[in-house]
């Protein structure tokens, strides 16, 4: 048994900003979650789509110079994706996408303890249905988490994205969403609305993350908010990414994880949730700190949390 599998998609994410020459760097949210995951000491495996391209070259390199295992579904013909991320003047991102998406059924090398979803590769179809089915099969024997990470260029109409999302969010035991994700799916209602929705069709706990204001956790029992800590903001690609994966890696310290810790999971308190929340903030704040997708290791997380 492995401990992590991702599923989704890897984006090389073009980096523009006014007045410089552009730069390419690995990205794409899952590939992120992964990666972030493998740096903070996690055994990971990645199932995705990488072209037989100088970007998915560069992508396949750098997923593996963290230590995560990269599987692909072997198509040939595939294009690694691309994002030209534009940064405004505060350093907040937009992005416009080359994007195709079409994994193939693959079986893992081995099974996993926790499987994640991510963004783009849970509703983009083709591709989507394989990525359901899989963390469906696999949920009997594992955890399973999703981050929506929402991209309206590449959802289609509201309608339909919403309930791509919402039968992810169903089949999860954690999602993490942004108030931006929110606010495209459920324009109007209120986070708290959405979080007790989300907690009635099945997930034990829902995270949702307010950039400069932090992020708040709910329980069926409790919930918690958290401040951003405080940094010198480069950049905020990958900052939701680098959250989810120290998330993830608070709540597998804690054996959180695993279809056997399903009970464990539902009966997180406040308290615990709180330091899982503050963990993730501060890997966030890391990140942020630096251009590109660049979270932190365990070493460098250790030393910041004194």
């Amino acid at each position: 048994m492995t401990d992590f599998l991702v599923i989704g998609e890897c984006v090389a994410d073009i980096v523009r900003v006014p007045g410089r020459a552009d730069v390419a760097h690995p990205g794409g949210s899952p590939a992120n979650v992964a990666y972030g995951l493998a740096r903070l000491g996690r055994p990971v495996t990645l199932l995705t789509q990488l072209g037989r391209d100088p970007m998915g070259a560069l992508i396949g390199a750098h997923l593996r110079s963290a230590g995560v295992r990269v599987l692909t579904d072997g198509r040939p013909e595939v294009r690694t994706p691309t994002a030209v991320v534009s940064l405004d003047g505060e350093g907040r991102a937009s992005y416009a996408f080359d994007f195709d998406w079409t994994l193939r059924a693959v079986e893992p090398p081995a099974a996993p303890r926790h499987v994640h979803l991510g963004s783009v590769a849970a509703v983009r179809e083709p591709g989507a249905a394989t990525v359901v089915a899989l963390a469906e099969r696999l949920g009997a024997d594992a955890s399973v988490s999703y981050d929506p990470n929402i991209r309206p260029a590449l959802s289609g109409d509201r309608a339909g994205a919403l309930a791509r999302v919402e039968r992810c969010v169903a089949l999860s035991d954690l999602v993490k969403a942004s108030d931006e994700d929110l606010a495209w799916l459920y324009p109007g209602e209120p986070v708290e609305r959405v979080a007790a929705r989300w907690l009635a069709a099945g997930p034990a706990v829902v995270v949702v993350t307010r950039g400069g204001d932090g992020a708040v956790g709910f329980t069926r029992s409790a919930e918690v908010a958290r401040p951003a800590v405080r940094t010198t903001v480069v950049d905020t690609v990958g900052a939701g990414d680098s959250f989810m994966s120290a998330t993830l890696d608070a709540l597998a310290a804690r054996s959180l994880l695993g279809a056997p810790a399903r009970a464990a999971l539902a009966a997180l308190d406040g308290p615990a949730l709180a330091e899982v929340l503050a963990q993730a903030a501060l890997a966030a704040a890391v990140t942020v700190s630096r251009a590109g997708a660049n979270p932190p290791d365990a070493a460098e997380l250790r030393e910041r949390q004194g």
